[in-house]
């Protein structure tokens, strides 16, 4: 019979090896130089900055107009997401660019509105050329450089530092730790004055209607709810015989029982009939009231569609029935109709 000779000897190292090691030394070496970089932007801020944070925070929250967000090349769109951020929490704002601005879009900017400038050099010749114009109108103008001694900065009201010691670019050229420091600093300024004006779960969902937490949030269970001829109902008198056709025709494995105002008396589901099955009865003589469960679980019509899961993941049930305040039935849900509306 013949073997198999595996060979022993060492495989050499490729030379390829030598560069991914040295590349991912270089990347963990770039976040090391970035998380030194925020650190670092913690102190200040715990420190000789936290005056001119606090001033800043003041001029967005109490602005009257919108906050307006400048910056070109990398800083531009740095700008262009923390303008994103402050308009989905709360604050109306938007990305002005500094060039388009010098050529009419300047316009837009009144002197209830104020101003965020953006450049790490604090020299961005777009933006030093529109800022006498702001300052003719009145704008407040909060500057984020890297020079505390540059043009933009000492225009400012206001200046708050993003230095960094060094960029994680090996070179120390390209906007790495600078960019990230510049939009650290505009998540924190952002997350300051949404809890400073009380922004909630439910405000954030009026600016996301499209997102899952404006499905859970603003989604009512009237709604998502089955209505009218859809919900499957009879009176106590019925027999078990017809309320089975009931359940079977509207297809919610269940059926409502209410009595002659249509209030809500109870609920008769597919797996009360199962348990039905294992005890001596004449089921072609039962009437529903004698087998129905009495005081339904239920829920409002107002009342938000998140709600009715969490009614029935609580107790383990699959349909609700929709009362009125006057307990009358207006409506039924399945978790399917909730699944379909992606409220879960």
């Amino acid at each position: 019979m013949s073997t198999l000779n595996i060979s022993s000897e060492k495989t050499e190292a490729s030379p390829n090896d030598a560069k991914t090691n040295h590349a991912l030394l270089l990347a963990c070496e770039t976040l090391q130089i970035e998380a030194d970089a925020i650190l670092s932007l913690k102190q200040r801020l715990g420190g000789d900055d936290s005056t001119a944070f606090i001033d800043a925070i003041h001029l967005v929250l109490y602005c009257k107009g919108r906050l307006v967000i400048s910056g070109i090349g990398k800083s531009g769109h740095i700008a262009r997401k923390i303008a994103a951020t402050f308009a989905s929490t709360g604050t109306p704002s938007f990305f002005l660019h500094p060039a388009e601005a010098a050529h009419g879009d300047l316009g837009m900017v009144t002197s209830q509105d104020v101003f965020i400038a953006i450049s790490y050099s604090g020299e961005a010749g777009e933006l030093v050329a529109i800022l006498p114009i702001l300052k003719r109108l009145g704008v407040k103008l909060i500057a984020l450089t890297g020079n505390p001694n540059s043009t933009l900065a000492k225009l400012a009201d206001l200046h708050l530092s993003v230095h960094v010691n060094k960029e994680a670019c090996p070179l120390n050229l390209a906007p790495t730790a600078s960019t990230t420091v510049t939009l650290a600093l505009g998540d924190a300024l952002a997350v300051a004055v949404l809890d400073a004006r009380g922004f909630k779960e439910e405000d954030f969902a009026r600016s996301h209607p499209g997102g899952a937490l404006g499905r859970r949030l603003l989604t009512h269970v009237k709604d998502v709810m089955r209505t009218g001829d859809a919900i499957p109902q009879v009176k106590p008198s019925t027999k078990l015989s017809s309320a089975l056709m009931e359940i079977t025709q509207k297809g919610m494995a269940m059926t409502a029982i209410v009595d002659q105002e249509n209030h809500i008396v109870g609920v008769f589901t597919d797996g009360d009939l199962r348990r039905l099955m294992d005890k001596p009865l004449n089921f072609s003589e039962l009437v529903i009231a004698d087998i129905m469960r009495k005081n339904p679980h239920r829920i409002g019509p107002e009342q938000l569609a998140v709600e009715a899961v969490e009614i029935m993941e609580q107790h383990r049930i699959n349909q609700l029935l929709v009362a009125d305040a006057e307990g009358k039935l207006v409506g039924a849900l399945h978790i399917h109709d909730l699944t379909r509306a992606k409220v879960i």
